[in-house]
């Protein structure tokens, strides 16, 4: 049975359907020695596809969770060299992280070489929870907290509201700090940090704490380990909700 190009790339963990296709667009696909076009389809069992001139072949599913740790790229490759969150999962195969962390966040990460999952979990319709403990500089103003559960305007658009609520206090550097744990349900980029940027604070550490039910129970900073069958099926229980 033939499939489409693209979700075939993602089955065999070169990313979500999106990222696929743009690699397609780009020319680094080859179907039976001609490159491809987001047209294309492909017969697993027989046909050749290459990328970059290796093949590509279906892998047995991996579902990784890993705790993120400070100054790692959320990638697969980096043309520079720096480590990525791929180097940090013991993966007998390709897989690929769901979403990212910038380079100054840790916390939670799913990784796996299951394109139609990732690309589901990812689409703002399935509202994929992810909750965040911040920490700012200062005391955070009853105003500022109730801007962020309205939703605050970015420059592409107003956010959803968020969950957020005082985690804690403390000091650094003779100044107050605040703990908040937000909770949002969007994927934008930076987007937590820009939040609270809009209503006056800045962010000085952000973890995440967990993404789709998944938790940073139990795991170190940089330490990864294999999803349950019980937490893959409550993955894809969620990512087929309409």
């Amino acid at each position: 049975m033939s499939m489409r190009l693209q979700k075939y790339l993602a089955e065999a963990g070169f990313g979500s359907r999106r990222g696929c296709e743009e690699i397609i667009r780009t020319g680094r696909v080859t179907v039976e020695g001609q490159i491809a076009n987001l047209g294309s389809s492909v017969d697993p069992g027989a046909g050749t596809v290459l990328v970059d001139g290796r093949p590509v072949t279906l892998q047995a599913k991996e579902y990784w969770l890993l705790n993120k740790p400070l100054g790692v790229l959320s990638a697969v490759l980096d043309p520079r060299g720096r480590r990525t969150v791929v180097d940090c999962v013991p993966s007998a195969g390709r897989v690929f992280p769901v979403g990212r962390l910038d380079l100054n966040s840790t916390g939670v990460l799913l990784l796996t070489n299951d394109g139609e999952l990732a690309a589901r979990l990812l689409h703002p319709r399935h509202h994929v929870e992810k909750e965040y403990l911040v920490t700012v500089r200062g005391d955070v103003a009853v105003k500022a907290l109730e801007q962020l559960r309205r939703g605050v305007e970015l420059e592409e658009g107003r956010t959803s509201p968020a969950q957020v609520r005082v985690a804690g206090g403390g000091s650094g550097d003779g100044q107050a700090l605040t703990r908040l744990l937000i909770t949002i349900h969007e994927g934008r980029k930076r987007q937590v940090r820009r939040m609270l940027e809009i209503v006056g604070y800045r962010v000085l550490a952000l973890h995440r704490t967990k993404f789709a039910g998944l938790s940073d129970r139990g795991l170190a900073p940089g330490q990864a380990r294999p999803l349950t069958q019980a937490e893959i099926d409550g993955l894809i229980s969620l990512a087929e909700r309409r």
